[in-house]
């Protein structure tokens, strides 16, 4: 492993302070590997610095998931148990700061039916989907990655240093190197991000049109009172700033749910419950997607579009200039959380209530009614092609570029 101890330690302080930014007193969730181990272990030391009051970990492992999907019935991996939803109600009772560290290996469902895939996402979700709600706005929590083997291999097959390399693109993206200051970093970073957002919202489009030469050819109509945001989040009960995603590039808002028309044409594969879906596009016709196309993956797409009924519409709209790091590393992460922000993007599923004023002490009904999509999945997928140009469009008439050939106009 190429990563020194310094470098690891500036990356868990960094996820843990500037990230989640862990507060006195709070619980801490973390969600990471069973292989990360060490890992976890750097990360619950650097909570409890931070002053956390317990630090509780759920291990997760691929193999054990994809042994379940292969040999356990759709009935049986459906069911939320008891000491699973009590589990839900204290995590709303004591609203923890939650830290998520991916490392899957993309491939761990490859040749799982995705129709008991998909039918214990939709079973599960409809029970899980309340306890996220009732924390929605009301904690911290970020998502931030550690490479492992299979994963490494994905990206670079062919490679004996792989993940060395996927490691050092880990730690390009996050800006941290051996002899910086990521926090400092991070602050430039997150004030340009929020520059950029301000403009936008000074603009105040009614909607935007995405034209290509792929096919994309796209209009969205934007919620009147919604704000563009990025990088940095706030907590509505105690006022503590978190970054969400590390690394994040985007600046978001949520659109109106249905209310765009045309076609979408993805630039990169899309890895759903680590199974691919690859070049594929999606129509939408009165604000829904009404048909799909994929080279790979054509009934994994089509059962995601059908998990409920906002899951046809969009959830979010996301600006990412083609200079990205992460797009400048110049491979596929195979992880969302890294291929979301190499380009622009949009997202089929649930929107975001907090873009709204006040939104984050609304539920979720009120929030659908000011046109927040609402659904038990939030799927990110990229067509920030090249030569992507968008217009936005103000109430009046007047058309502003916003984007030319990938980037800022």
């Amino acid at each position: 492993m190429s990563i020194s101890e310094n470098c690891l330690r500036k990356y868990a302080e960094l996820i843990v302070r500037t990230g989640a930014n862990v507060r006195p007193g709070q619980v801490v969730l973390l969600t990471i590997g069973v292989e990360q181990h060490e890992f976890a272990a750097l990360l619950m030391e650097e909570c409890y610095k931070a002053g956390a009051k317990k630090v509780n970990v759920d291990w997760t492992y691929d193999v054990q998931k994809r042994l379940n999907y292969l040999y356990a019935g759709k009935d049986v991996l459906s069911e939320v148990l008891p000491w699973e939803e009590a589990k839900l109600k204290q995590m709303v009772e004591d609203l923890p700061c939650r830290i998520f560290i991916v490392s899957d290996d993309p491939d761990a469902l490859s040749g799982v039916d995705p129709e008991k895939l998909s039918g214990v996402m939709q079973a599960r979700g409809k029970v899980m989907k309340p306890y996220r709600n009732a924390i929605e706005g009301k904690h911290q929590w970020v998502i931030a990655a550690y490479p492992s083997e299979k994963w490494a291999k994905k990206c670079f097959p062919d490679d004996e240093n792989a993940v060395d390399k996927l490691w050092d693109a880990i730690l390009k993206t996050v800006r941290v190197t051996e002899d910086n200051d990521p926090v400092e970093e991070w602050k430039k970073h997150t004030e340009f991000i929020e520059t950029k957002a301000a403009w936008l919202n000074e603009q105040a489009f009614s909607c935007l049109h995405y034209k290509s030469e792929n096919g994309t050819d796209f209009s969205v109509t934007l919620i009147p009172e919604a704000r563009w945001e990025g990088a940095r989040d706030v907590n509505s009960r105690n006022g503590a700033a978190y970054i969400p995603n590390m690394p994040t590039e985007e600046i978001f808002t949520s659109p109106i749910a249905g209310k765009c028309e045309g076609t979408l044409v993805a630039v990169k594969p899309l890895s759903w419950n680590s199974q691919l879906i690859e070049d594929f596009s999606i129509t939408f016709e009165n604000g829904r997607a009404v048909s799909c196309k994929a080279a790979k993956g054509q009934k994994l797409l089509e059962k995601m579009i059908k998990m409920d009924e906002g899951a046809a519409m969009l959830g979010e709209v996301a600006l990412v200039p083609k200079e990205s790091p992460v797009n400048q590393c110049g491979f596929l992460f195979y992880e969302t959380l890294f291929d979301e922000n190499a380009c622009c993007h949009c997202a089929l599923g649930m929107g975001f209530k907090e873009v709204l004023p006040g939104g984050d002490d609304m539920t979720m009904e009120q929030a659908q009614g000011h046109g927040i999509n609402d659904s038990i999945i939030h799927v990110d997928f990229m067509v920030g092609a090249d030569d992507l140009s968008i217009d936005g469009i103000r109430p009046d008439g007047t058309i502003v570029p916003v984007f030319r050939n990938g980037t800022w106009a």
